[in-house]
């Protein structure tokens, strides 16, 4: 029989349109393999509620970004339902989602990660931060580097702006060199990806914008690095109990070595992302990993 896959993506969160493009390059590539296609562009509960009602899907795919796509709150939702869903469970991607406690957890099982605080907007503004300078200020529960600032002087605070003083921010020391990448799909680390970008960092229009950023694939760095990155992505992934595939970024100087970031417990899938691209390098076409997520889709049983 025919397994129904609804594809949930769009969403109410700043990443909204790379998310519909996942959506759609899902879809169409599902389709391929035989399934049954309903894609889903989440504007109200309302409205997916009636969709899964009609379609009946066998499985979501979870093509959401940002919050409400991986932090939890649909997979709680799809848990109540018992509609089995591709990525991590609730669990993992609340834990994967706030970047506070994911460095805790990190340094706990050896991973090595840049020196940091938490405090809200209000607090940074009237105290400002213990961290010396350079630091890095980001949202704790955001993803696609929506909301990063590096601040490299005094001047540069000034620059640093959010909408919400109660929002929550992680500060953490800016750690100079190299921004390297892993994949890792079904407990297994693909290779390390280095970006090099035209100038700035790797922030949203970086990652989303063709020809700003290079993928150098496998990284030119020494074996033994490379090796540690790798381990690292493979034991986040672990600790955390993601499920089938997350992405894991750092950063490498030879001073401080392989610096753990923050992991994305459901990357992104369109055609500028590193995971389908880390994918192939292995042998797995972007086809065969839509495909993976599927048939390891779960949720939470009752």
């Amino acid at each position: 029989m025919q397994k129904k896959v609804l594809v949930l993506c769009g969403g109410f969160s700043a990443e909204r349109e790379v998310s519909l493009t996942s959506g759609r390059g899902i879809a169409e590539a599902l389709e391929t393999k035989g399934y049954q296609i309903l894609l889903h562009d989440l504007t109200s509960a309302q409205g997916l509620l009636k969709d899964i009602k009609s379609f009946k899907p066998n499985v979501v795919f979870n093509a959401l970004h940002g919050n409400w796509g991986e932090d939890g709150a649909i997979q709680g939702f799809l848990d109540l339902l018992q509609i089995p869903y591709t990525h991590s469970s609730m669990a993992a991607s609340c834990l994967g989602m706030n970047k506070s406690v994911t460095k805790k957890i990190a340094a706990a099982y050896g991973i090595k990660v840049a020196e940091s605080e938490t405090l809200t907007y209000a607090q940074f503004l009237e105290n400002g931060t213990q961290i010396e300078f350079p630091y890095v200020v980001k949202p704790q529960s955001d993803g696609s580097s929506v909301g990063v600032y590096i601040v490299r002087h005094e001047d540069d605070v000034k620059s640093v702006f959010y909408k919400d003083l109660k929002r929550l921010l992680l500060v953490e020391k800016y750690i100079a060199g190299r921004e390297l990448t892993v994949a890792v799909i079904n407990g297994k680390a693909c290779a390390v990806t280095e970006l090099k970008m035209e100038s700035g960092f790797y922030d949203y229009k970086a990652k989303y914008t063709s020809g700003i950023t290079r993928h150098i694939l496998p990284a030119p760095i020494p074996p033994e690095v490379a090796q540690t990155a790798m381990a690292y992505a493979e034991k986040i992934h672990q600790v955390l109990g993601c499920n089938t595939v997350s992405r894991s970024d750092f950063r490498y100087n030879e001073k401080d070595g392989v610096v753990f970031l923050e992991i994305n417990t459901n990357p992104g899938m369109t055609p500028l992302s590193l995971v389908p691209e880390q994918a192939k390098y292995i042998g797995l076409s972007y086809e065969d990993l839509c495909q993976k997520l599927v048939e390891n889709a779960t949720c939470r049983k009752i």
